[in-house]
């Protein structure tokens, strides 16, 4: 049996709106380099805790410092969702 003609449909493009052009997105300057440090400092203040036993960086939270810790390294997850 003979192959059909395969029939070419022209592209569908969308008709521009003026809202689309109208929003530009801009990456925010601010925002790595803030995620960054929360994460760093979220780390830094694990290791130290492990690494003086629990004495430092506030020795009356104990264990909480931990927490803490992990607390900033949530709040540079919460901050890289500002990321564009």
């Amino acid at each position: 049996m003979p192959k059909s003609r395969i029939r070419k449909k022209a592209d569908y493009t969308p008709p521009q709106s003026k809202q689309a052009t109208a929003i530009k997105l801009t990456s925010r300057a601010w925002v790595a380099p803030v995620m960054l440090a929360m994460f760093i400092l979220g780390l830094a203040w694990i290791v130290v805790f492990y690494v003086t036993d629990g004495s430092l960086p506030i020795e009356a939270l104990g264990n909480w410092n931990i927490v803490v810790g992990f607390g900033f390294i949530a709040a540079g997850f919460g901050v890289s969702t500002q990321w564009k």
